[in-house]
């Protein structure tokens, strides 16, 4: 089988640019606490899943920004590019070379090597995979390039109930599909508040004590 292709969409954790829903309840502080914390969990389990893997990350300013303990050295950027969701995607899987592509974001804390590993052998049986999340929505999508297959992104209601049912909507009638168990996203400070209570231990303290206490 040809090595998997992973690509992890990003942005960094930075007040203003990220996790707005979020800080607009658990104010920007807290939500770029929160954002590290996902990222930082969703990119080390990535580096350890044994894919050919890339950063996509915007705005472009990111890619010569210096190494982190978030963004290593040693994990390669490219560029989201410009315009729609659906057109950042698209670009990450025109740049991606033959063989299973697999498309992760870093707004779940529950992303794992082994659940990354799962989704590979799923592609190994099947023309594509879904990790579904609560809200509707994905937490990872994969699916074998070949010359006939096409990005399934177009026309897609994102950030909405609807995501994974419109890319799946759009993948050939025919399509073998995978589907991996269902995580949390963390959107907004609901999503933040009922993922601590099932986890517990794994939340930040001073994010618990300052935003959460009570609840």
């Amino acid at each position: 089988m040809t090595r998997p292709t992973l690509l992890i969409y990003a942005k960094p954790p930075r007040i203003g640019l990220s996790k707005t829903r979020l800080a607009r309840d658990a104010g920007a502080a807290a939500a770029r606490r929160i954002g590290s914390f996902c990222q930082a969990r969703a990119i080390r389990a990535a580096l350890q899943a044994g894919c050919r893997t890339f950063l996509y990350a915007a705005p472009d300013t990111t890619l010569t920004a210096p190494a982190s303990a978030l963004w290593p050295a040693h994990l390669p950027r490219r560029s989201q590019g410009e315009g729609s969701l659906t057109e950042r995607l698209e670009k990450g899987w025109d740049e991606a070379p033959p063989g299973p592509v697999i498309f992760i974001g870093a707004d779940s804390p529950d992303i794992s090597p082994a659940l990354l590993r799962q989704a590979v052998r799923l592609l190994a049986r099947h023309d594509a995979v879904f990790g579904p999340a609560e809200d509707g929505g994905f937490w990872l999508f994969g699916q074998n390039k070949t010359s006939r297959a096409r990005a399934p992104f177009r026309k897609v209601r994102w950030s909405g109930p609807h995501a994974m049912e419109d890319v799946w909507s759009n993948l050939p009638d025919h399509a073998s599909i995978g589907l991996l168990p269902m995580l949390t996203d963390i959107d907004d400070l609901g999503d933040w508040r009922a993922w601590s209570r099932r986890k517990g231990p794994w939340r930040p303290p001073a994010i618990h004590r300052k935003r959460l206490q009570g609840h």
